[in-house]
């Protein structure tokens, strides 16, 4: 069925959950997995005075930092599930965008994700990110509530 599930995460409790499932899913069907986060662009978070109070490159150190932490949450949660994980940072992209070419580049044929991050909506809707995702990708999402 599936053979290579690329799970995303923003570290969030609810990204969490979809990191459970995505890894219990590959260990049923023997899948490789890819676990991704994304850090959105500088710009994007920071504009005028804000960005004159948090400098470039502190905002370089604790995405790097964050994503690390992430990522190793994952890459243990994995090793408990007897699953080989590989992971990827992609910074200064937006999530929806680096998830779907992620997806196509590394030939997974199954994403796995959330149905909000940190930026939740209410409980009701699906987030942006997740939208975007459900729209733009060429293989099947699978969404965590």
């Amino acid at each position: 069925m599936y053979k290579h599930i690329l799970i995303a995460t923003d570290g969030s409790e609810l990204a969490g959950k979809a990191v459970a499932t995505g890894l219990k899913l590959a260990k049923l069907l023997g899948a490789n997995v890819t676990a991704i986060t994304v850090s959105e662009p500088y710009t994007a978070l920071a504009a005028g005075e804000m960005a004159l109070a948090f400098p470039y490159e502190e905002y370089e150190k604790g995405v790097a930092e964050s994503a690390q932490r992430i990522l190793a949450g994952v890459v243990d949660a994995a090793k408990a599930s007897g699953v080989e994980c590989t992971t990827l940072h992609v910074p200064d992209r937006f999530a929806a965008d680096a998830i779907v070419d992620c997806a196509k580049d590394k030939a997974c044929d199954l994403i796995v994700m959330a149905s909000h991050g940190r930026r939740g909506l209410s409980k009701l809707l699906l987030g942006s990110e997740t939208v975007r995702v459900l729209t733009h990708s060429e293989v099947p999402v699978l969404v965590c509530r």
